[in-house]
């Protein structure tokens, strides 16, 4: 779990020091920087989703994924627990600036191959170094998300130590399926995830990705049955 504790103060560190900076950036920079976020976190995303090795099992885990994932109402769910800490906590901003800032932020930090493969290292060898990585990546990542989309991104600590935390104690549960292309299936679906929500940061109309979780895990059930 030490692993999962390092990353997310990291991401709490690199947050508060981003709204620090964004204090001083006007608001062309910041539109700037929203850009070219989003566009590199579409390209991080595309180089992870081409892994693929069958089409077919991808489209499969995003319907049958998605379809779950909107029954549960994982999309809104995220946005009103962000909403509820800016009710309570925030001085103004807007109540859609911390939710929005949080949802994003926490699937930007916990669908990449990173997380997954990581935590499952941590687990299954106790080798922290993939985590520990990903951790400075995050930190930085979070300074230029929270310098534009503001406190919010900080919240997303905790979401992130929550999500590596369990994986990293099931991983042990896990293993009889997480074969290799089990988790080359399941970090190229998080890859198509992480270019939805760069689209997300440059466009105005609004992909549930947080609705798309599931679709991530489908590959542990889909990889046996197909072969």
């Amino acid at each position: 779990m030490i692993a999962a504790v390092v990353n997310g103060l990291a991401i709490v560190l690199g947050a508060v020091l981003g709204v620090f900076l964004k204090k001083g950036l006007p608001e062309r920079v910041r539109t700037v920087l929203t850009a070219g976020m989003g566009l590199g976190t579409m390209l991080i995303g595309l180089r992870g989703a081409v892994r693929t090795e069958s089409e077919l099992m991808l489209l499969l885990s995003l319907i049958l994924g998605g379809a779950l994932g909107a029954l549960i109402g994982i999309e809104k769910g995220l946005s009103r627990f962000g909403d509820r800490i800016q009710a309570r906590f925030a001085a103004g901003g807007g109540e859609q600036d911390i939710g929005r800032a949080f949802v994003s932020a926490t699937l930007i930090f916990c669908v990449g191959s990173m997380a997954i493969v990581g935590s499952l290292n941590a687990g299954l060898r106790g080798e922290y170094g993939t985590i520990f990585a990903k951790s400075l990546i995050d930190g930085v990542m979070s300074i230029v998300l929270a310098s534009t989309m503001g406190i919010g991104v900080a919240l997303s600590g905790a979401a992130v130590f929550i999500y590596q935390g369990a994986i990293t104690l099931l991983a042990g549960l896990l293993k009889p399926v997480l074969t290799d292309r089990a988790v080359l299936e399941m970090s190229a679906v998080g890859g198509l995830l992480i270019m939805g929500i760069g689209l997300n940061m440059i466009r105005d109309r609004h992909l549930p990705v947080g609705d798309l979780l599931p679709s991530m895990f489908l590959p542990l059930v889909l990889v046996p049955l197909m072969g």
